[in-house]
């Protein structure tokens, strides 16, 4: 089955419903009590048998991005599974074309998650995506707290 996830995310603290289908839902809030102006789309809406999803992400930062840290954290059931960290933009030689947008200016960019490499087993995940624009991560620049409900395991 085919779906297509797509959200825009423009209210702090409200949860929003994302996508349905036979094998996944999702749903969103801010983590940060600040509005965006942030889409995302991903399709197709589901997990299973699927090893690339096309992805696209609109966003309007509300500061300049010379520096850009990721930090991604994923808790399964409850359970810490998976906290890593990226130095995205750094100022110098910078790869990805966000890096260098001025506060206000609008990033739009697709790009391909190749979803072979994980499986994911039928339960609920909870997923926070943080960027921060220093390394010591005290300047939040976004903060998204994503609900992932599996339905069947992949197996």
């Amino acid at each position: 089955m085919f779906g297509l996830l797509f959200f825009i995310l423009f209210t702090p603290g409200v949860s929003e419903f994302l996508c349905t289908s036979s094998d996944l839902e999702m749903s969103y809030t801010f983590c940060d009590s600040t509005a965006h102006a942030f889409t995302f789309n991903l399709t197709p809406c589901s997990i299973m048998n699927k090893s690339v999803w096309k992805a696209a992400l609109t966003w309007i930062p509300r500061s300049d991005i010379t520096f850009l840290k990721i930090v991604f954290k994923v808790w399964y059931d409850g359970a810490k599974a998976l906290h890593w960290k990226e130095v995205l933009c750094s100022g110098v030689d910078d790869e990805y074309a966000a890096c260098g947008t001025l506060k206000g200016e609008t990033i739009a960019t697709a790009f391909d998650i190749k979803g072979a490499r994980t499986k994911f087993p039928k339960g609920n995940y909870n997923v926070i995506l943080q960027g921060f624009s220093d390394d010591s991560e005290n300047n939040m620049l976004m903060c998204l707290n994503f609900t992932m409900i599996v339905k069947q395991d992949p197996f």
